[in-house]
């Protein structure tokens, strides 16, 4: 609605998980030097969490994006699965074709594509987003996957994507098998206010913005305030603020802007907006 008006391409802050928008934060370099060292050395099992909204969905898309063609992947992001459809979602991914649906054939076709894949010199991943929301039955199975090895490597890198729950959830004395399995760990933080500011320039230069947004000094600090720089709530508040702007034939947001986008976002509209 707004794009032409400020010169874009598409809109900068849509809450969709695109990794062309990737802001790679200190946290979000740190988080995916961690995703490939493990998924290179082969660790089996890594853990990356974060709060909702701090982007991990867009950070594993974006590793999926880098992997050269000899790693290949399965990505799950509805983890609300049952032990033979989570083995099913996983050969169906890795395009392996299955003729029996029973779990001894489908785990016999899987290791037989990992040990096939390792003698070409290839890698496999599994990406399992929202891990939090996994049964206790279901990661059982995921544990019993990692036992697919040979005696000096793992066939099968398992990375498990989720919030602080999924840290809870494995310290269960049920699943203290899987825990100590777990060798690679990062937990990603919000962004702090210095990342705020080329977050915002970030994602506008993508969408094509040269320098025809401006966001005032009070602007960010409002924006950081309520966001407390988690990446969905800046993307939510600053499209809001842009579409207030365009309304208003303005390009520059100011603190005052941002205050009101605020309020309506928490269900208070001002009266002078509202006439």
């Amino acid at each position: 609605m707004y794009e032409q008006f400020f010169g874009l391409k598409e809109k900068p802050f849509n809450i969709t998980a695109d990794p062309s928008f990737l802001f790679f934060s200190r946290r979000h370099k740190e988080a995916f030097s961690h995703l490939i060292y493990g998924i290179k050395e082969r660790k089996g099992f890594l853990e990356i969490t974060g709060e909702i909204g701090t982007g991990k969905t867009t950070l594993c898309k974006a590793l999926l994006n880098s992997l050269n063609k000899g790693t290949k992947s399965a990505l799950i992001l509805n983890p609300d699965l049952s032990r033979l459809q989570l083995l099913k979602t996983v050969l169906r991914d890795l395009e392996i074709e299955v003729k029996r649906n029973s779990a001894i054939s489908l785990l016999g076709k899987l290791n037989q594509f990992l040990i096939q894949q390792l003698s070409q010199g290839n890698n496999v991943v599994l990406i399992i987003d929202e891990a939090q929301n996994l049964k206790p039955s279901t990661l059982e199975q995921i544990r019993l996957l990692s036992n697919l090895e040979t005696e000096k490597e793992k066939l099968l890198q398992i990375v498990l994507v989720g919030q602080p729950e999924l840290r809870e959830k494995l310290k269960s004395p049920k699943l203290k098998q899987l825990r100590q399995r777990i060798s690679v760990r990062y937990h990603i933080l919000p962004l702090d206010k210095d990342e705020l500011i080329k977050y915002i320039k970030h994602r506008l230069s993508v969408a094509g913005s040269f320098n025809a947004v401006e966001f005032s000094k009070e602007a960010i600090e409002e924006i950081y305030r309520y966001s407390q720089g988690i990446p969905r709530v800046i993307n939510i508040l600053c499209d809001k603020a842009l579409l207030a702007a365009f309304v208003k034939e303005n390009k520059s947001i100011s603190q005052d802007m941002v205050q009101q986008c605020i309020e309506e976002l928490e269900g208070n509209i001002r009266e002078e907006a509202a006439k």
